[in-house]
């Protein structure tokens, strides 16, 4: 049986599915957070893990085959382990991957694996421990580099790891993180700070990926990489002889909007159609509201019509999104 196919109003094939689970989280990275403390939400407001895992049967039958689990901080959540290995036993869902900052996964990488996830997403913004702590607020820069390099010893491929590139606090030692995947393993991506309001990095001008790549001039040559089909956003080059990848996530300098093939689940509820959008539409009420699951298809299904085309910032407007990701998800 030929395989359900399911395209936006622009003729965008979405096939990939970001999941929040959680707004918490147990770092408080000056690019993830708004100045002003939010409340987090209570145990009601966010989905069960049985309701995701309605939904995502849903998705899945309506064509998406690729999910990744984020939070927050996605093993803050309690039966996360058992939670990941339903989710991966959902058949059509092809690709599965999880986000992490990396302190809770030493300890819980077989869990991980037994799990059924074979991909990881990492952060490392810096490779300085006293940097780490003012991104962050943690002391944990030994913990996350042993977890990172016995992620590897276990068997988990790709390592993605992802670096907000942030001026004035770690963009002199991009090319030493770059410099990671010539004898690693490793998808260091570089990302561009997202505009949403009110964020501690909202100071100093951002660093854009056209400066990122030219100061990785001195590693090396950057040759590119074919994207397939499961890809996100990231454009994909390697140095020439390394074992690792370089990628690029540039929202605000190299728009991606017309191959855009992502929806967003937050974790209470909300269907964001676009990350630089305030476009939500609610699924928690009618899923808490005897909805059948065609209904919640039906819903679904209209909602992604309204799917925009673009940003505001490929128009070159100066737009700032409301919200913050710790509770959108990565």
């Amino acid at each position: 049986m030929q395989k359900i196919e399911l395209h936006d109003s622009y003729n965008r094939r979405l096939n990939y599915l970001r999941i929040s689970i959680t707004d918490r989280c147990n770092l408080n990275c000056l690019y993830c957070l708004p100045e002003l403390k939010v409340p987090k939400l209570s145990h009601d407001d966010i989905l069960s893990y049985e309701e995701i895992l309605r939904l995502v049967n849903i998705f899945v039958d309506l064509g998406m085959s690729k999910v990744r689990v984020t939070g927050g901080e996605p093993l803050v959540r309690k039966d996360v382990f058992t939670f990941l290995e339903r989710l991966s036993r959902i058949d059509g869902l092809d690709d599965l991957s999880l986000t992490t900052n990396g302190l809770l996964l030493k300890d819980n990488l077989d869990k991980i694996k037994s799990a059924g996830i074979k991909r990881l997403n990492i952060s490392l913004d810096t490779l300085k421990p006293e940097i780490y702590l003012k991104i962050t607020g943690r002391d944990s820069f030994h913990q996350v580099m042993d977890a990172i390099h016995q992620s590897v010893l276990k068997g988990f491929s790709p390592i993605k790891l992802n670096v907000v590139a942030l001026r004035g606090i770690n963009d002199t030692e991009l090319s030493d993180l770059a410099a990671l995947s010539l004898k690693n393993p490793f998808h260091v991506r570089f990302i561009e700070v997202m505009p949403f309001k009110k964020h501690k990095t909202n100071e100093a001008p951002p660093l854009l990926a056209p400066e990122i790549k030219k100061g990785l001039q001195k590693v090396g040559n950057l040759v590119p990489v074919a994207n397939s089909i499961h890809d996100g956003p990231a454009r994909r080059f390697k140095f020439e002889g390394a074992l690792g990848e370089i990628g690029f996530i540039s929202p605000v300098t190299d728009h991606f909007c017309k191959h855009c093939n992502r929806l967003r689940l937050t974790a209470d509820g909300r269907l964001r159609l676009c990350l630089l959008s305030d476009i939500q539409i609610d699924l928690k009420t009618p899923l808490r509201s005897s909805c059948s699951d065609s209904d919640l298809a039906a819903l679904i299904t209209q909602a992604i019509k309204n799917k925009p085309f673009e940003s505001g910032l490929t128009t070159g407007k100066n737009i700032q999104i409301s919200g913050h990701m710790s509770a959108i998800g990565g």
